[in-house]
């Protein structure tokens, strides 16, 4: 039977024990929730680490995937430099806002809508460090409130507060009307009692 020398399986072992060992994690950072007002522009905030020099093929992926939790939408994307979408919701409503040499990745969102409602994903690959976490962020679109309604609450506000000053008002000068009306009717018989006690008996 043939037999392998010492050396041949350690130079074995060595091989096999590299090809085993494990690529280093990404890690990214995002905000998990945020809540962003109808019509305004959001920047979606996303960071990175890596225990690997930064590669020039380096990737960053973002999609989107609404609440009723349908498919993902691509919604930016960038290898060496930016693609935005060409089509979807996101066309035309999404630039670059990152910057690599600072581990950041972050893009800008314009003119949000209610249909914006859902969750962002931001991946990032850095050869050779590829595997790790998925950054997400939940976002809420709350309706903006017009000055129109503002001025509307203001006045009901107002008109609730001096409806009830005229209602506090009413109540106390009724009670010192009665009050002033139980005084006198006190000394009234007050003064009709006295009046008996001083009248003369008739012989």
């Amino acid at each position: 039977a043939a037999h392998t020398s010492p050396t041949k399986a350690m130079k074995h072992m060595g091989s096999f024990g590299f090809s085993l060992w494990p690529v280093a994690a990404i890690e990214v950072y995002t905000s998990k929730e945020v809540d962003a007002v109808n019509g305004t522009n959001l920047r979606l905030k996303c960071t990175f680490s890596s225990s690997s020099p930064i590669s020039p093929l380096l990737s960053v992926t973002w999609n989107f995937q609404p609440e009723d939790l349908s498919s993902h939408e691509p919604v930016f994307y960038y290898l060496k430099e930016p693609y935005m979408p060409s089509a979807g919701r996101f066309k035309g409503r999404v630039t670059w806002d990152g910057n690599i040499e600072r581990y950041d990745v972050s893009i800008i969102i314009w003119n949000l809508q209610p249909t914006d409602n859902g969750t962002f994903t931001c991946q990032v690959k850095n050869p050779r460090d590829i595997d790790g976490t998925i950054g997400e962020v939940r976002l809420r679109v709350v309706q903006k409130v017009n000055f129109s309604e503002i001025h509307f609450l203001a006045i009901a506000i107002g008109s609730a507060c001096g409806l009830m000053i005229i209602v506090v008002t009413v109540v106390i000068i009724c009670r010192h009307h009665r009050k002033k009306q139980q005084e006198r009717t006190i000394e009234e018989k007050l003064k009709n009692i006295e009046e008996k006690e001083i009248t003369p008996l008739e012989d």
